[in-house]
């Protein structure tokens, strides 16, 4: 029990594939290495301002696209999978996690029908989180009569649902699924 709580809150593991990623980034700059020295290459020098201008107007985008893929490279050369421990998480800031509000909201009852707005409040309710600490608000800002029975219908459902969930350890909490 000691080691979950001291225990790192994540675990970080190397995508696999990384040489074959590296090796085609790799094939990648030594061809716009190419690209640049063809342009650099046939500079024109006696041509026409027309021509210099259109050289300088590619040289620049190709020099624009190679430093975007450069910094598009860096971003995805070394991936990694992050996976979190929610237990360790859970033991070691139980008492210090912050109050959390959530807000649901809805407008219309014939685009967002009341049993799809309920099955996500019930959803919500089902959450891994202290109860104390978790406020669900149902906004309704169509005013819809409709939303409001159904939410007064379903009122009722979480007192039997909500603990069937949690010792049955039912995964998917929403009604509908």
């Amino acid at each position: 029990m000691a080691e979950n709580e001291n225990g790192p809150l994540t675990e970080t593991r190397a995508v696999k594939g990384r040489f074959l990623f590296r090796l085609f980034a790799a094939s990648m700059a030594v061809g716009i290495g190419f690209i640049c020295y063809y342009r650099l290459r046939l500079l024109p020098v006696a041509s026409g301002k027309l021509e210099r201008w259109a050289w300088t107007g590619l040289f620049h985008c190709e020099l624009w696209f190679s430093f975007y893929w450069f910094l598009t490279v860096i971003c995805r050369w070394n991936p990694v999978y992050r996976f979190p421990h929610k237990n360790r998480l859970s033991l070691r800031y139980e008492k210090e996690l912050p109050d959390v509000d959530i807000f649901v909201c809805t407008a219309d009852p014939s685009a967002e029908p009341p049993s799809m707005v309920m099955n996500t409040v019930l959803s919500v309710m089902a959450y891994d989180y202290p109860p104390e600490k978790l406020n669900i608000y149902l906004s309704d800002d169509g005013a819809s009569e409709l939303t409001f029975y159904a939410m007064l219908e379903a009122s009722s459902f979480p007192k039997q649902w909500l603990p069937f969930c949690k010792k049955f350890k039912v995964e998917s909490r929403s009604p509908e699924a």
